[in-house]
């Protein structure tokens, strides 16, 4: 073997190292992502069901209804959607309405009953983004269940 074996040897090797540290560092910020996502999330979900009622509550949905009141009532599970790869956030929540004047839902006494749901945030840019999306009479594990495979648990570390 020459030298110039050797050198080729070293820079293969070398690549192969710096991939690998790549990869780590890949790891490490997506770790550190979803940490950052959690955090956020426990200190802020007062704010998080204001913004869920509003959004929500200018839906137009349920019709015949008005959003009263939101309440999250466990911790979030966190997900990550396969196709984009983003951190989704299934939260369980407590939802109460009361019927519009004059709508088919005025005389409904099942109207006024509080809701369970699960409610849908998006982290994107270090923040914790509603579209007021919920999925009534679901548990965020129901969920999960119901969207098959576009959504990954992210696991607590």
């Amino acid at each position: 073997m020459g030298d110039g074996s050797i050198w080729w040897f070293v820079g293969v090797g070398g690549l192969f190292v710096a991939v690998l540290a790549a990869r780590w560092f890949w790891h490490l910020g997506q770790a550190i992502q979803v940490e950052r996502a959690r955090e956020l999330f426990r200190l802020q979900h007062e704010r998080f069901e204001e913004a869920l009622l509003k959004v929500a509550g200018e839906s137009g949905k349920p019709r015949g209804l008005r959003w009263l009141a939101c309440s999250i009532t466990s911790d979030a599970l966190l997900v990550r959607e396969v196709a984009t790869q983003e951190i989704m956030a299934f939260v369980p929540v407590q939802l109460s309405f009361e019927p519009i004047e004059g709508s088919d839902m005025e005389e409904v006494p099942a109207a006024r009953e509080p809701r369970p749901a699960t409610a849908l945030f998006t982290f994107a840019q270090g923040h914790w983004h509603t579209a007021g999306r919920v999925l009534f009479n679901h548990t965020p594990e129901q969920a999960l269940t119901a969207f098959g495979v576009q959504f990954v648990r992210i696991e607590s570390s």
